[in-house]
């Protein structure tokens, strides 16, 4: 069994903190926010609240398993990007929870610059992540976090992974 990283909300939210706070002293001014869904999607929805800016999703499947440390197979994406946003384009920064082999955010970068409703508003994509894995090829614009191994990250809302629903109508009917 791989090494593990074990991160609890406080430390989950003081990782995106820290993220804001590099974002910030760049001067980068995103215009929408694209976070590639799961593990992108609670740390935009904290991203959003503090920078006032809308957001894109775009699911990405990447990784396969059942029960233990599942492996980077092929990605598949969405057809689509789900977002309200009216005028999406822009300055756009792609948020993921961390890079792991940087193929997913590699992908990720060139999927958005061929995704038709937006190639030709795009002004520039950065890339922002909680943590970057030692083996990682991609180098994130901005990143909270550069690991110097390769740990099992596991963030706090992944113990819903492991919980069936009659646990939770156990617990709850007591």
């Amino acid at each position: 069994m791989s090494e593990k990283l074990i991160v609890s909300w406080p430390e989950y939210y003081r990782t995106v903190e820290k993220l804001l706070i590099s974002i910030d002293a760049s001067g980068y001014k995103p215009t929408l926010l694209v976070g590639i869904c799961r593990g992108g999607a609670p740390m935009i929805d904290v991203l959003s609240r503090v920078l006032k800016l809308n957001c894109a999703y775009l699911a990405v499947n990447s990784y396969s398993g059942k029960g233990i440390e599942d492996e980077q197979k092929e990605i598949v994406f969405s057809r689509e990007m789900s977002s309200i946003a009216k005028n999406m384009g822009g300055r756009i920064l792609l948020c993921d929870d961390l890079s792991d082999t940087g193929i997913t955010l590699n992908k990720s970068v060139d999927w958005l610059r061929k995704y038709e409703p937006i190639k030709d508003k795009i002004e520039d994509i950065k890339t922002a992540t909680l943590w970057k894995k030692k083996k990682s090829t991609f180098e994130p614009d901005f990143c909270a976090v550069k690991l110097k191994n390769n740990p099992w990250i596991v963030q706090p809302f992944e113990i819903f992974e492991e919980i069936r629903i009659e646990d939770i109508k156990k617990k709850h009917n007591k």
